[in-house]
């Protein structure tokens, strides 16, 4: 089946998904008001050859797009087609750009929303492959969810739509608590923030405890900072977490369960830091080895 065959006389335009230019591409030359409206042109790719009455297709549909407002990007859900060999979605949709010059991007990652804004699917693709799109314009593509990257039984209805995944898009991000940004200097702050960007990268749904600091304190108290690391694309809420603290001969050194009160949030695609102290009654420090150690949820 050739590209074109995937747009009908009785497709029709749904829900448009804008983003500001610079959530993908930073700053902008775009010098036009930021008040004015911007109409985007229909666009075909350079490669394509376009019959005539496919052309007509395109214009209908293309009228039917609202303007966008300066510097934004945005993908228009038009429909979704399943290949019943394999199972994949067939998404037809206009990828549009508001700026006043052209654009050419690189891998981003799309996901597929319902009416009422649970994922469908998900999936990265490469937008080398739709060109160069010239400025203020709309250029029709098939973007294909293989069956591997749906979540959802059937395709959706109506109000469905197309969106850039922006927690993707930002990469993973230090969430540092404010009782943090109080206490530590601005440069300590940005370190802690290169350390996180150099950790392994995580799976989508991972959730991983990482130490970076431990004190034995006079009193016997342990004092163990940890990186919690949530892989995830919605937040988690922390309220009970049992913990221990291992050394690197394999040394159980302290034990204990904390209450987080008030809960504690980690944003998604983040790693917050958190110290957590175990009183000294929790902790058997003889002949410790912290020259690496590691910190684990009590299953």
């Amino acid at each position: 089946m050739g590209i074109f065959d995937f747009f009908k006389k009785t497709d029709k335009v749904g829900k448009d998904s804008a983003i500001d230019s610079k959530e993908l591409v930073g700053s902008s030359n775009n010098k036009k008001s930021a008040t004015k409206e911007v109409v985007t042109k229909l666009s075909f790719h350079p490669d394509w050859n376009v019959p005539q009455e496919q052309q007509y297709v395109f214009r209908f549909l293309a009228n039917e797009l609202e303007p966008l407002k300066p510097n934004q990007l945005s993908l228009a859900a038009i429909s979704i087609e399943e290949e019943a060999r394999n199972g994949a979605w067939h998404v037809k949709a206009f990828f549009r750009s508001s700026l006043s010059q052209p654009i050419e991007l690189g891998d981003i990652e799309l996901i597929l929303l319902d009416k009422d804004d649970k994922r469908l699917a998900s999936k990265q693709f490469n937008f080398k492959e739709l060109g160069t799109i010239p400025a203020e314009s709309a250029r029709p593509w098939v973007f294909t969810f293989d069956k591997n990257s749906i979540e959802a039984e059937e395709i959706p209805e109506e109000g469905w739509k197309i969106a850039f995944n922006l927690i993707s898009l930002r990469g993973h991000q230090l969430d540092l608590d404010d009782t943090w940004k109080k206490q530590l200097p601005k440069e300590q702050q940005e370190l802690l923030a290169k350390v996180v960007k150099d950790l392994p990268k995580l799976g989508k749904t991972e959730v991983n405890f990482t130490g970076f600091q431990v004190k034995l304190r006079d009193d016997q108290s342990l004092h163990a900072s940890i990186f919690i690391r949530n892989g995830n694309e919605k937040a988690i809420n922390l309220e009970q977490l049992p913990l221990e603290i291992i050394d690197a001969n394999g040394k159980r050194v302290a034990k204990g369960s904390f209450k987080l009160d008030p809960i504690l949030t980690v944003q998604p695609n983040s790693t917050k830091p958190w110290t957590f102290i175990f009183p000294a009654e929790l902790v058997d420090a003889e002949n410790a080895d912290f020259s690496r150690w590691t910190a684990r949820v009590v299953q």
